[in-house]
C-alpha cells in the first residue's frame, strides 16, 4: 500500500518543533531525530530551513551522507522568492534547490493583512512569488507543497484572496496546499468548515491536495487536525510529543494514533504504531525534555490505574478501564499503590512484582492497612516501585530483606565564615557478612557524603554496589504550614546501568528521610542482583 500516496503524515518537530523555548538540538541531535522518525513510518520529515540557518544547511548537507531513510522523504522548508526578484535568483530559493531534498514546503503569506504589512507588497506581487516560486522549483524537479501561512485568520478576513493563495499555488504545480492555523486560534467545527470549503473551491480541476498545520493555543490542535481529516484533508502536520512555539503544535502522535485506532485509517506502514511509545521517549531523550507522563496513548501515565474500584474491574477484564491496548502502541498499563487502593489493586500489583496473593485474603487485607497506614504518615509508592516491593516481601516472608544491619551513622557540615569551601562528611558504620565497616565519605552535600560514605561500606562485602549511581533525587515538604519542622518525602532512583528504581524515604528532616531511601535503594538492589 503506498500510503504516501493514499495519505500524508508530514513530521515538522525538527522545524517548528525546535520552535519550542529551551530546544536547540546540535546537527548530530537532528539526525538522531530524523532516524527515529524514520523508524515510526512518517511519509515526510521537514529538515529545518537551509540557507536561512547555518545549522539547517549542515543539517542537510550531512543528511545527504549519513541518513538511510527507509519510508520518509526528507523535506526544506523555506519561503517564496523577495518581492521584486526573479525566483532562480533569490539566494535563498537556490538554498532549498542546492537541499538535495527531494521535498520543498514553501511557507507562503494567505492573510491580505501580513502581505501588506509584514511582506510590505501588493496581494498582485504576493501570487505572483508564488507563482514563480513554485513552478521554478518543479521545473528544477522538486516536489513542492505550500504552507499557507495564517490560512484560516486570512480566511476570515478576506476569503477570496486566500484561496486564490492556494489556486495560483496549485496552478503552478504544488502538490499540497496545508492550511496553517499559525495563531493556533481556531476550534473543530470551525476548522472542518473551512477546509470543506477549500475542496469545494480551491481544487479546481481536483488536482492537488489539501492539508492542514495545527498549533495548539486553545487545547484543540489534534481535535483541530481531526476535524480538517473528516472534511476532507490528505496531509496532517505535526510534531513528536507536540514540541513547538508557545503551547505547541498538534502532537503527531495522538493524531496518528486516532487515525489508526478510532478511524480504522491505515497511515503508517502496518505495525509501526506500535514503536509509537519507544520513538516518543527516545526523541525525549534527545531533546533533553522529559516526557509528559500525561501524554495520551504513550504518557507513563497514560494506562496508569490508582482507584481500588478501577483496579476491582481491571482484574476482571482490563478493557473495563481502558479504551484500548496499550500494546497498540508500544506503552504499557500500570497500577499505582496509594491510599486510594483497594485489594484488588494491591493483587494485581503483587502479581505484576511477581508475588501470587490471589489465596489470602487475610495478607491482602493487612498489606492494604499498611499502605494506607504508611501512605498517611507521608509514604507515596506510585513512584516507588522498589520500596513498595520491599515492603510486599517483608509481609509475605515475616522479614524485610536484609544484606547489612547499620551500627550508627552522622553526618557533619563545616563551613568557613567567609562561606567558602564547604565540606560534608559521613560517617557509617555497619555490618555486612559478618565484618564491621567504618568508613568516611565526603561529598558536596550531607546526602551525597551520606551515599559515597553507606556504598563504600556496603561494597566491600558486596563488590556489585559499585555499579550502582544515584540519577534523581527529588524532595517535597509535606506539611509546609510546619516550617523548618515540616515531614520530608525524598524520592530517589538508582541506576545498575542495566536498569532503575525508584524508593522512597519519609522523616522529620531532609538528611533522615535521605537516608532512608538510600538504605531502601541498595537493598533493594542486591536484593535484585541476588536473584539473578
Amino acid at each position: 500500500m503506498d500510503l504516501q500516496g493514499a495519505f500524508h503524515v508530514y513530521d515538522t518537530t525538527l522545524r517548528d518543533g525546535m520552535q519550542q523555548e529551551g530546544l536547540n538540538p546540535t546537527v548530530a541531535d537532528k539526525l538522531a531525530i530524523a532516524r527515529q522518525l524514520d523508524e515510526l513510518g512518517v511519509g515526510f520529515i521537514e529538515g529545518g530551513w537551509p540557507g536561512a540557518n547555518p545549522k539547517d544547511t549542515e543539517f542537510f548537507r550531512r543528511a545527504a551522507t549519513e541518513l538511510d531513510l527507509k519510508h520518509a522523504k526528507l523535506a526544506a522548508f523555506g519561503a517564496t522568492r523577495r518581492a521584486g526578484v526573479r525566483a532562480a535568483d533569490d539566494p535563498l530559493v537556490a538554498a532549498l534547490r542546492d537541499s538535495g531534498a527531494p521535498v520543498v514546503t514553501l511557507v507562503a503569506k494567505s492573510h491580505d493583512r501580513h502581505v501588506e504589512l509584514a511582506l510590505r507588497t501588493t496581494l498582485e506581487e504576493n501570487l505572483a512569488m508564488v507563482r514563480d516560486t513554485v513552478a521554478h522549483l518543479t521545473a528544477e524537479g522538486q516536489r513542492v507543497f505550500l504552507d499557507a501561512e495564517h490560512f484560516f485568520d486570512g480566511y476570515r478576513d478576506n476569503r477570496a484572496y486566500a484561496l486564490e493563495v492556494l489556486r495560483t499555488a496549485f496552478e503552478a504545480g504544488a502538490e499540497v496546499a496545508a492550511l496553517c492555523d499559525t495563531n493556533g486560534g481556531m476550534l473543530p467545527s470551525w476548522v472542518a468548515d473551512v477546509v470543506a470549503d477549500v475542496h469545494a473551491n480551491a481544487l479546481g480541476s481536483g488536482v492537488g491536495r489539501v492539508g492542514i498545520h495545527c498549533h495548539n493555543d486553545t487545547g484543540c490542535a489534534v481535535a483541530n487536525t481531526l476535524a480538517a481529516v473528516d472534511a476532507g484533508a490528505t496531509h496532517v502536520q505535526g510534531t513528536i510529543n507536540g514540541y513547538g512555539e508557545r503551547t505547541g503544535n498538534a502532537d503527531l502522535i495522538s493524531v496518528v494514533a486516532n487515525l489508526e485506532l478510532k478511524l480504522d485509517r491505515q497511515v503508517l506502514p502496518q505495525g509501526l504504531l506500535r514503536e509509537a511509545t519507544r520513538i516518543a521517549h527516545g526523541i525525549a531523550e534527545v531533546t533533553n525534555v522529559p516526557p509528559a507522563s500525561r501524554q495520551p496513548y504513550v504518557g507513563t501515565s497514560a494506562f496508569a490505574h490508582k482507584a481500588g474500584l478501577h483496579a476491582s474491574a481491571i482484574k476482571v477484564d482490563p478493557m473495563l478501564y481502558q479504551h484500548m491496548d496499550p500494546m497498540g502502541v508500544g506503552n504499557d498499563m500500570r497500577l499505582l499503590v496509594s491510599d486510594m487502593a483497594g485489594r484488588a489493586s494491591i493483587e494485581l500489583k503483587g502479581k505484576e512484582l511477581g508475588f501470587d496473593l490471589s489465596g489470602d485474603k487475610g495478607l491482602l487485607t493487612a498489606i492494604t492497612d499498611k499502605v494506607k497506614e504508611l501512605e498517611s504518615r507521608g509514604f507515596t509508592f506510585e513512584a516507588a516501585d522498589a520500596s513498595f516491593e520491599l515492603l510486599l516481601v517483608e509481609m509475605v516472608e515475616g522479614r524485610r530483606p536484609s544484606y547489612f544491619e547499620v551500627e550508627s551513622w552522622r553526618v557533619i557540615t563545616e563551613t568557613q565564615p567567609d562561606g567558602h569551601d564547604a565540606t560534608c562528611e559521613a560517617t557509617v558504620k555497619l555490618h555486612a557478612e559478618g565484618e564491621r565497616f567504618v568508613v568516611v565519605g565526603e561529598g558536596n552535600g550531607p546526602v551525597n557524603a551520606l551515599d559515597h560514605a553507606l556504598r563504600q561500606a556496603i561494597g566491600q562485602a558486596y563488590p556489585e554496589v559499585a555499579k550502582f549511581e544515584l540519577i534523581d533525587f527529588k524532595v517535597r515538604i509535606l506539611d509546609q504550614g510546619h516550617g523548618t519542622d515540616a515531614i520530608t518525602r525524598v524520592l530517589i532512583e538508582t541506576t545498575d546501568g542495566a536498569s532503575s528504581w525508584v524508593t522512597v524515604g519519609v522523616g522529620p528532616n531532609i538528611i533522615e528521610a535521605s537516608w532512608q531511601a538510600l538504605t531502601d535503594s541498595v537493598t533493594y538492589g542486591l536484593r535484585k542482583h541476588h536473584q539473578r
